[in-house]
């Protein structure tokens, strides 16, 4: 065997971990150094299994040398390859940890991507545990104050939300998104946040919520203002007297096309349900309004 053959490699550097009847101390950077180009030398071979634990190994062995920045690069590799291996649960467990090990060095930015990476990975297999990564990804960045790198993020957990049909979530998140952007005075962000909170809830068929959030992001005197507040307003008046193709004309607003492309699709479906029902309810509140007024 080559002395450059991972497999005498890691044979080697495992003997440097291990205390025994002629080693009295371990020398984790010899083996560390060991592991590492056995990993190397594994995922250029296409073995990635064993790049994969090869590179397990390595991350340990910097955490031993009180590394733990190193440790998260390497871990982020053993995570990549256990993705090329669709083991699914190490894909988890690897980000996380390697998130962890970021967070370590106070290092909250590539402790968050790190968990965004895991969550892309998984979207397609584990999409509720997508959602789980991009929601803690979120999380570090916000408690860092650094809301506005987190936009993406957001959006991509509404995303998942929306291909799931879980439309009360995704709503949930993009006003946790204008929440967000108000923080740090992305006032285009918040606002384009809440008209697409309400367009979610709108292909939900749910005109109450819609109108509920309409009256309460109206609250806020940036949304009040807005292109975006008027466009949903348009689009709430229509729904109330039951005009469709006034619902289908503002859909294709120049306002909506401005969103994002996931919301933009749901828009330009709308009206996803009877809206004559709508009309009627507004009409007999009318009636019971001038019932009530009726003094003779």
């Amino acid at each position: 065997m080559s002395s450059s053959d991972p497999n005498k490699l890691i044979s080697k550097a495992d003997k440097l971990t291990k205390l025994s009847l002629t080693r009295w101390s371990t020398d984790w950077k010899s083996a560390t150094l060991l592991y590492e180009q056995a990993a190397n030398g594994f995922r250029v071979a296409r073995d990635y299994e064993n790049a994969k634990l090869a590179f397990e190994k390595a991350s340990k062995g910097q955490e031993m040398q009180s590394s733990p920045w190193d440790a998260a690069k390497h871990m982020e590799s053993a995570a990549a390859l256990a993705k090329e291996l669709r083991n699914w649960t190490e894909v988890i467990d690897f980000y996380r940890r390697a998130s962890e090990l970021y967070m370590q060095c106070n290092r909250p930015q590539p402790a968050s991507d790190s968990l965004a990476k895991g969550a892309r990975a998984l979207e397609d297999a584990l999409p509720d545990d997508a959602i789980q990564l991009y929601t803690d990804a979120c999380v570090i960045l916000e408690e860092d104050d650094k809301e506005q790198m987190a936009f993406d993020l957001y959006r991509a957990a509404t995303s998942i939300y929306v291909k799931l049909e879980k439309y009360t979530d995704a709503a949930t998140f993009l006003l946790r998104l204008g929440l967000a952007a108000d923080k740090c005075n992305a006032r285009n962000s918040q606002c384009k946040a809440y008209l697409s909170a309400i367009i979610v809830y709108l292909y939900a068929h749910d005109l109450k919520q819609a109108e509920k959030c309409y009256n309460d992001c109206s609250q806020i005197d940036a949304f009040l203002r807005s292109d975006q507040n008027r466009c949903a307003s348009k689009l709430l008046s229509a729904y109330t007297e039951g005009d469709v193709e006034e619902i289908k004309r503002v859909a294709q607003s120049s306002t909506i096309s401005n969103l994002d492309n996931v919301i933009i699709k749901l828009a330009r479906k709308l009206p996803t349900g009877d809206v004559s029902v709508f009309k009627a309810d507004a009409t007999k509140d009318e009636q019971e309004a001038l019932d009530e007024n009726d003094l003779t």
